[in-house]
């Protein structure tokens, strides 16, 4: 058991999985019957931190389109549809994460905290031999509001005490992000914080305490002593 930390909290797409560029290609094959394009920079600039909902909600504001809470609901059928026909064609885990969680899992609870739905981040962790090893899962639609809100994250540390009967202190446990928008939740859920530039450079890993360019360079010595800092 670690000293020092306490718990580590992963964010999906973008940290354990390479679904992003998987996420536009849903989402684009999703808005394309409604004549509305989304092109990538427009995605990984504006987008790329919303659950489905929010996206969608999001894209109808930025482009003045009126969106009914219906038409929304069935865009995020349709483009959750197109993710499990290209989930279904290959593995997407990045190099090393396998291992990694591996590794947490045997030292500390562990557990996912994502705007993913939850059945697309079960059926990866599933393929991959792992989904025992997380000790929750909080996925899209679990708290009223997604990233950047903390409530994602404080979810997540909220049930990990209840898992693990320990009274875990936020500043010991890490969170995992790939983006500014993921690094805003887990900071205003009072976690320490580890950037990955899997999706974005360093530069724009704001509030980042540690940047690494994947799961492959981190270690549990490292977090601990993130952790006494």
């Amino acid at each position: 058991m670690s000293r020092t930390l306490q718990a580590i909290l992963f964010d999906f797409d973008g940290v354990i999985a390479n679904s992003e560029p998987l996420h536009l290609e849903a989402f684009q094959q999703a808005l394309e019957p409604e004549g509305i394009e989304l092109a990538p920079a427009d995605y990984y600039a504006r987008y790329l931190g919303y659950d489905d909902v929010g996206l969608f909600e999001a894209l109808g504001r930025d482009r003045g389109l009126a969106m009914s809470s219906g038409q929304v609901s069935a865009l995020v059928v349709r483009k959750g549809e197109r993710m499990q026909e290209m989930l279904r064609s290959g593995t997407v885990l990045f190099p090393g994460a396998i291992e990694f969680i591996r590794q947490a899992a045997a030292a500390v609870p562990i557990a996912i905290a994502s705007g993913a739905m939850r059945h697309e981040i079960d059926e990866v962790i599933d393929a991959a031999g792992v989904s025992d090893l997380f000790a929750t899962i909080v996925a899209a639609g679990d708290t009223p509001h997604s990233k950047p809100s903390p409530a994602p994250y404080r979810l997540a540390l909220e049930r990990l005490r209840k898992v693990s009967g320990r009274d875990i202190d936020p500043r010991r446990a890490v969170a995992i992000e790939d983006s500014k928008w993921g690094l805003e939740s887990a900071q205003g859920a009072g976690l320490r914080l580890v950037g990955v530039t899997n999706s974005y450079p360093a530069h724009e890993l704001t509030g980042a305490e540690l940047v690494v360019d994947s799961l492959t360079a981190l270690t549990l010595p490292v977090l601990d002593r993130l952790c006494v800092g």
